[in-house]
């Protein structure tokens, strides 16, 4: 009774785990197509920026950011009516939207707090927070969650291009000095440029 009772359990836990790496690989093999469709987007709407702030010398072109989620939700999800395999919702793919939610409300916390004190001039926290470029902030909160969630779906190509967006952002703006806001732009350029060369090899993979 006590070897049934062991071997039921070890056959318990081997399938949680082949069920656990099914979802992973279904979840991976999904994300190609998001990671190359947000990598695009990313890397158009930066340059798009970037040539309209250069040119007319106003930042308010950066609104257009907002209309850049509209364009990639309306975009994934038409991508996912031609999913005939319908979308794991297991423990993986709770932490993965976790993970992304959680970069989402830093990166707007960040912004707000940065925009919000850079113009209060009356507060000495204004002076600090506009000498904080925002850019490099965004690059390396975006990298730590697309790191953690190439570990989460133990996939090396996605885990090593968070790497190479978050710190080889933050390197490649060290190295540049003092750039125009304009200019940084082009830091997203790069980011968007890596995740869609991700999305590549995830999908030929």
């Amino acid at each position: 009774m006590e070897q049934n009772k062991e071997l039921s359990a070890r056959e318990s836990l081997a399938l949680i785990n082949e069920t656990l790496n099914n979802s992973r690989q279904e979840i991976t093999r999904r994300s190609g197509k998001y990671l190359l469709l947000w990598g695009i987007l990313l890397t158009v709407f930066s340059l798009l920026v970037f040539v309209l702030w250069k040119a007319t010398g106003k930042p308010y072109w950066n609104f257009l950011w907002f209309v850049m989620p509209v364009i990639g939700f309306i975009a994934a999800a038409f991508l996912n009516k031609k999913e005939t395999v319908e979308m794991p919702d297991n423990a993986v793919s709770r932490i993965l939207a976790g993970i992304w939610r959680t970069f989402g409300v830093f990166a707007v916390s960040v912004a707000l707090f940065t925009i919000i004190y850079s113009r209060a001039n009356v507060n000495p926290l204004g002076t600090v927070a506009s000498v904080v470029n925002l850019t490099p902030m965004i690059l390396l909160l975006f990298g730590m969650a697309e790191t953690v969630s190439g570990v989460a779906v133990r996939n090396r190509a996605i885990t090593v291009a968070g790497f190479l967006t978050g710190v080889g952002g933050l390197i490649v703006c060290y190295l540049l000095g003092s750039m125009g806001e304009a200019d940084g732009m082009l830091l997203f350029t790069f980011a968007g440029v890596i995740l869609a060369a991700t999305g590549l090899i995830v999908k030929r993979k």
